[in-house]
């Protein structure tokens, strides 16, 4: 299992892949669509919804001015509550952290809760790299794992499967890695669970170590708190004896008051339910309940970079709920492998670059732009981020970041309109010359826009590059400057 997101192409090279993937299409367009309603109708009975909103985010800013203090209260109180804390600032920091302790008790294999940070940092290729391998137990995760896939989305990392591909995947990989499938297996989605839920089993009650993340940290207590639907964070989280939680530093949260907040809107904007069937909470060790070696790391990793960038540090008030994704267009119809990364969507859209900084690479520099600012993502996000003023923000840095080089052929257009029309006998000729763009059309465009103008909806190359992908309104037969003279005004 070593698929992994290095050396993934730009977004646009990767979505014209997915968009040629009918299957893929539908299988997002049902899921979405799904996920979409049952959203829609458990917001529709919350009246506050709106001051909700506005109370996750107003928590999440003022927790994020004085992060420095509430990350310093979390340590103490787990540190109170016999738990160990690890600060890494990077991904290879943190995953020697939890290499370490898997190496120092002697075990050559965990159980994971689903987590998108151990995603992000690369956990389970370092583990493999130190003999330990990483099981993952959540059912979609276990689904793309089995499947040596890559997850395409927060919430449903294996959205991009159907019940059928699911089945294929249980009767050719399971029995490699432990139990089989069962004889007989179908696509009925209550025996594919069955299946994954005897296949675990096993897992469960032999590993000695699990691996977590954690959807909020509360301060005051050392608290930490995961949320799930299946039950196999519970048993993650109760029957080894030793457990490791790796957790972003932005996942504090200052009380358990405010705690209450996030648990009204996290359900909702996920998956479409009043709360959670499984809400975990944890502060360090209970002597002959639980593990008996707790450890938390404490994870930067970019996190204080998006922190110090005034319009994209609201990015860190995401609960990870995938609400932008399934109401985004660009989402629905290039799935998320399309984005590069663990976080795909919207929100992988700005996270990526603020974690990473802009300038690095060419993968990372396209997500920006994987976006048609229509702003459905805004009204969907639970914590309010204004996702389409930094995708504009961060489009702006992306240009800042390549001055100086070779220029681009969008900055060599955008100098030569300036160049053109700061001149007024440069911009006359250039109308003139409109009027040959005019009679070309008869030979390159076809098609009509609404109203009866005609466009170029085929032009040779550079032109190409714009036609391609949308037609070009036809340049008007006549200037204003020519009707002016001809009209003797």
């Amino acid at each position: 299992m070593s698929a992994t997101f290095v050396g993934m192409p730009a977004f646009p090279a990767a979505a014209r892949e997915a968009l040629a993937d009918t299957q893929l299409r539908r299988n997002l367009a049902h899921a979405t669509g799904t996920i979409r309603a049952k959203r829609a109708a458990v917001v529709g009975e919350v009246a506050e919804w709106e001051e909700l909103r506005l109370a996750g985010a107003a928590i999440k800013d003022n927790t994020l001015r004085r992060l420095d203090e509430h990350l310093l209260t979390l340590e103490a109180a787990l540190q109170a509550r016999g738990a160990t804390v690890h600060w890494a600032r990077d991904a290879r920091e943190a995953c020697a952290v939890v290499a370490g302790i898997a190496r120092g008790h002697g075990v050559d294999e965990v159980v994971k809760v689903k987590s998108m940070v151990t995603q992000e940092i690369g956990l389970n290729e370092a583990l493999a790299e130190h003999g330990v391998t990483a099981w993952e137990t959540d059912l979609a995760e276990l689904i793309v794992q089995l499947g040596d896939d890559l997850p395409s989305h927060i919430l449903v990392p294996a959205i991009h499967r159907n019940r059928a591909e699911i089945r294929e995947i249980f009767r050719r990989e399971m029995a490699g890695a432990g139990r089989p499938a069962p004889d007989g297996l179908t696509d009925d989605p209550a025996e594919l669970a069955g299946a994954a839920r005897l296949h675990l089993r096993e897992k469960f009650l032999r590993a000695r170590m699990a691996v977590s993340g954690a959807n909020f940290a509360v301060a005051e207590s050392g608290t930490l708190v995961v949320v799930e639907s299946e039950g196999n964070g519970r048993m993650c989280l109760t029957l080894p004896e030793v457990l490791v939680s790796v957790v972003g530093i932005e996942k504090v949260v200052p009380t358990w008051a405010d705690l209450d907040v996030f648990l009204q809107l996290l359900p909702r904007s996920s998956t479409g339910e009043r709360m959670n069937p499984y809400t975990s909470t944890w502060s360090g060790v209970t002597p002959g309940d639980g593990p008996q070696e707790v450890h938390v790391v404490l994870l930067d990793n970019g996190r204080t970079r998006a922190l110090a960038d005034e319009v994209g540090r609201q990015a860190l008030r995401c609960i990870r709920c995938s609400a932008c994704l399934n109401v985004c267009p660009v989402y629905e119809r290039t799935g998320g492998h399309a984005y590069g990364s663990v976080y795909p969507g919207p929100i992988g859209a700005i996270l990526n670059p603020l974690l990473k900084g802009v300038g690095v690479d060419e993968q990372t520099d396209s997500l920006p732009y994987a976006s048609s600012l229509c702003g459905a993502c805004f009204e969907a996000c639970p914590v309010r981020i204004d996702i389409p003023e930094v995708l504009v923000h961060l489009r702006s840095r992306v240009v800042d970041a390549h001055r100086g080089g070779p220029p681009k052929p969008e900055a060599l257009a955008m100098k030569t309109a300036s160049w053109v029309l700061s001149d007024a006998r440069r911009l006359g000729f250039a109308e003139r010359g409109l009027g040959v763009a005019n009679r070309a059309l008869t030979r390159f465009g076809r098609g009509l826009l609404p109203g009866g103008r005609r466009a170029l909806s085929r032009l040779p190359w550079p032109g190409s590059l714009w036609t391609n992908a949308r037609d070009l309104p036809a340049p008007p037969r006549e200037s204003f400057r020519a009707w002016w003279r001809r009209a003797g005004k």
